[in-house]
Formats: C-alpha cells, structure tokens, sequence
C-alpha cells in the first residue's frame, strides 16, 4: 500500500511538472491588444485569419479614448496596442515614467479640416472658432495644418510642440477651441471649422476625400512622424508573439482591405 501511494505521488508530481510546462510555452498563445474601434479594431479583425493560422488567439478590447490603452499596457492588462503615433507615446512616457516602445509602424491617418458653420477657410469671418484636439501632440499637429493654410503663423521653431500660445499672427482673430479628441467631431455644430483625427473623422461617418476642406499630404513629414504602431513594454518587441502580430498586420491581405474600406483616410505605411 506505501509503494502503491508512493507511485501515486510521484505520478501527481510529474503530472503537475507537465502541465506546468504546458502553460508556460502556452502562455502567450493569446495575444490581447487594446485598440480604437475604428481603424484600428477593424483592422486587427482582417488580421486575425493570419494569426489563427500562425497558433495564435487574439483578443481585441476597445477603447474609446487615448489614455486607457497605454495605462492598461503599462500595467501589463495588454501585450500590446493599436491606436497612437510615436509623438503621443513618447509624451506618454516622459509624463508617466514608462517604457513603451514601438514594435513598428502600420499606417497612417491624414487629419483633415472639415467645415462646420463656415464653408471655406476663405469665408472666415474675424473671430471665427477652430475647434482641435486637446492632447499636445494632436494640437501641434492641427496648429500646423491650420498655419499651412494661411488661417495665422506660429512662433518660429514652434513645431511639433506648438500650442495655441505659439499664434504669433492672427490677422482675423480666430479662436482656438480645444476639444478632447474623441469630441472634436461633435463640436462641428458649435465652430466654425474643425481639425479632427481620422479614426474619430471615420467613426463620425466624414470622408476625407469628400467631406475635408484641407487634409495632411500623405508624403509630408507629418505621414511618417505621425505613423500608427504597434506598442509594447520595452524589451518585449522580439517577442514571437509580437513578431507573429506585425506579420499579420503588414500583410497584402490587410494592406488591400485598408486601401479598398478607407479610400485614403487611412494610408498603409508598410
């Protein structure tokens, strides 16, 4: 009976080893990326297929906003997310003391100006409101759109850093209403024009190529400063999981499904 139950024991213990390892080579056979709906989560959908066939589960979580999806990471709820370009994450990890990194680039997406009471930038009356994204990096890169078009001129050197201080000439007076991002489309009632993002300009049902006064050139600097990525903790970019994730992603599968459904909203970078 003692050898019998000494058996069991060692047979229990082996067993527990086993399944032990299993889980452990098993434990990033689920990738979970936290993403904005719209690209992002439909383009992560396109993916999936390549993934599956890859060994790979992928669980996308959405979110609404700009700062749970790198809070969420940071605190290791996320292998990775879809939503942000460099500029914003790098502003997150100076703010945050956190070590996000990008995996690499997907795509791009052009903001554009999209008339609210006000037709044309022409038609512009003195004290016209702009309404544009209030996260620094997103402002900047409005303000500088907006100085393209004539509408006023930035300190010099003010850049990807400029704010609505940094108006140095402002002929007509325009008032610079900051909106946070996921809102900007709903205050095109309430201003004259608006600056808005192109995943929030897609999910408010605007064209770029229809709708939009002005957009962002798909060539400028601001389409590869601005690039969508894929982030992670640092040090875990070489990991297979993440390797197998941007294989999927920088696909002609996904790179077709992107140029066919967003009719250059949102431009492949890969």
């Amino acid at each position: 009976m003692k050898k019998i139950i000494t058996v069991l024991l060692v047979l229990t213990l082996v067993g527990a080893t086993l399944v032990g390892c299993g889980k452990k080579d098993g434990a990033n056979k689920t990738i979970i990326v936290g993403a904005s709906s719209t690209p992002h989560a439909e383009i992560l959908e396109v993916a999936r297929p390549a993934l599956v066939e890859a060994g790979y589960e992928l669980k996308i979580i959405e979110y609404t906003d700009y700062v749970q999806p790198n809070v969420a990471l940071d605190s290791g709820e996320l292998d990775a997310n879809y939503f942000q370009h460099l500029p914003y994450l790098e502003k997150y990890n100076k703010e945050n003391k956190a070590e996000l990194v990008s995996a690499g680039i997907i795509h791009y997406e052009p903001i554009g100006i999209y008339p609210g009471k006000t037709a044309t930038i022409d038609a512009l009356a003195d004290g016209a409101k702009i309404a544009v994204p209030n996260d620094a990096t997103n402002e900047a890169r409005a303000l500088l759109l907006l100085e393209a078009q004539g509408i006023f001129t930035l300190k010099e050197g003010a850049g990807i850093n400029a704010t609505k201080n940094d108006i140095a000439e402002n002929l007509k007076n325009i008032e610079i209403v900051e909106v946070e991002a996921a809102q900007v489309a709903r205050s095109l009632q309430d201003v004259d024009l608006a600056v808005i993002n192109g995943n929030y300009a897609i999910e408010a049902g605007l064209s770029i190529s229809t709708d939009a006064i002005e957009i962002e050139d798909k060539d400028s600097l601001a389409a590869e400063t601005y690039g969508n990525i894929i982030a992670v903790e640092k040090g875990n970019e070489n990991r297979e999981d993440i390797k197998a994730l941007l294989a999927a992603l920088q696909s002609d599968t996904v790179k077709q499904f992107i140029n066919d459904t967003y009719k250059g909203a949102v431009v492949p970078k890969f």
